[in-house]
C-alpha cells in the first residue's frame, strides 16, 4: 500500500458517487477498490468528504422539495397542524429518519467491524438484489408521493436502518421497500433520497468531531469532495429519469455478477 495522490482521490470520489447513487451497493466496491488498485486506506477525513459530496448532490438536485419540505415544517410548527402536502412530508421524513439514527448509534461499531466480512458482504450484495426483482415484480407501482403516509414512511424507514448491514445499498433497500408499499419506482427513489439526506448529514457532524482542521485543508479531502458531488449529482439526475421508464432489473443482476466477484477475490486471497 502507498499514500494516496489527488488522481486516486478523485477516482475514489467518482466511484463512491455512483455507487452510493445506484441501488448496488457502495459498500461492495469499496471491498473491490483496493483490491484491485492496491489503494491505501484513505481515513476517515476520505470518507466524510466523500459523503458531504454525495449530500450536497442531493440538497442540490431535490432544492425544489427542500424548500417545500422546510417551509412546510415551518408553517406545520406556526399553525401546530400539519395537513398540507409539505407540512405533512416534513413529518414523514422526520419519523423515517428515527430508525437509521438508532440503527447508526447502536449498530454502528459491530458494522464497522464483525459485518465488513467479505462473505457476509458478497451475501447481502446478492440477496438484496433477489429483493430488488422481488420489488419490481410484486409491486402495484401506483402510488405518488403524495400518498405517503405514517405507516409508509415509517416502513420505508426501517427498511433505511437496514441498511447499516454492508452491501445492502441504501438506496436499493427504501426503494425497494417503496415499490413493495406500491409506490411508482420514481416515487420511490424520491423519497429513498430525501430521507437519506438527514442521516448522511448526522453521520458526517458525528465523524467531523474526529476530523482536524489539517484534514479540511488537505488537497485530497477536497478533491474527493468536489468529484463527490459532481458524481453523485449526476447519477441521482439519471437514476431520476431512468426510473420513469424502465425496471430496475439491471441493478440486480449487476448486484449478482459483484457477489461473485466479491467472492472470487476472497477464495483467491484465502
Amino acid at each position: 500500500m502507498y499514500l494516496m495522490n489527488i488522481f486516486q482521490a478523485i477516482f475514489l470520489g467518482v466511484v463512491q458517487g455512483i455507487t452510493e447513487v445506484l441501488p448496488i451497493s457502495s459498500s461492495g466496491h469499496l471491498v473491490l477498490i483496493p483490491w484491485i488498485f492496491n489503494f491505501a486506506d484513505p481515513g476517515l477525513a476520505f470518507d466524510v468528504s466523500l459523503h458531504i459530496g454525495t449530500l450536497l448532490a442531493i440538497v442540490i438536485y431535490f432544492r425544489k422539495d427542500w424548500i417545500t419540505i422546510t417551509k412546510g415544517f415551518f408553517s406545520g410548527v406556526k399553525n401546530k397542524k400539519f395537513r398540507l402536502a409539505g407540512e405533512k412530508l416534513s413529518l414523514f421524513i422526520i419519523l423515517a429518519t428515527i430508525p437509521g439514527i438508532l440503527a447508526g448509534y447502536f449498530l454502528n461499531d459491530l458494522a464497522e467491524t464483525s459485518l465488513r466480512n467479505p462473505l457476509l458482504i458478497a451475501g447481502s450484495v446478492f440477496i438484496f438484489g433477489v429483493v430488488l426483482i422481488i420489488a419490481e415484480k410484486q409491486g402495484s407501482q401506483k402510488k405518488e408521493l403524495v400518498k405517503e403516509d405514517s405507516k409508509s414512511a415509517l416502513l420505508t424507514g426501517l427498511a433505511q436502518a437496514a441498511a447499516i448491514i454492508p452491501g445492502v445499498s441504501r438506496s436499493g433497500i427504501t426503494i425497494s421497500a417503496g415499490m413493495f408499499q406500491g409506490f411508482t419506482r420514481e416515487a420511490a427513489a424520491r423519497f429513498s433520497f430525501l430521507i437519506s439526506a438527514p442521516i448522511i448529514f448526522g453521520a458526517g457532524v458525528f465523524e467531523m468531531r474526529k476530523m482536524t482542521a489539517a484534514d479540511f485543508q488537505s488537497e485530497i479531502f477536497w478533491a474527493g469532495m468536489i468529484s463527490s458531488v459532481v458524481a453523485s449529482f449526476l447519477t441521482v439526475k439519471f437514476l431520476m429519469k431512468f426510473v420513469k421508464n424502465h425496471k430496475l432489473n439491471v441493478f440486480a443482476y449487476y448486484r449478482f455478477a459483484l457477489a461473485g466477484v466479491i467472492l472470487l477475490i476472497y477464495f483467491l486471497e484465502a
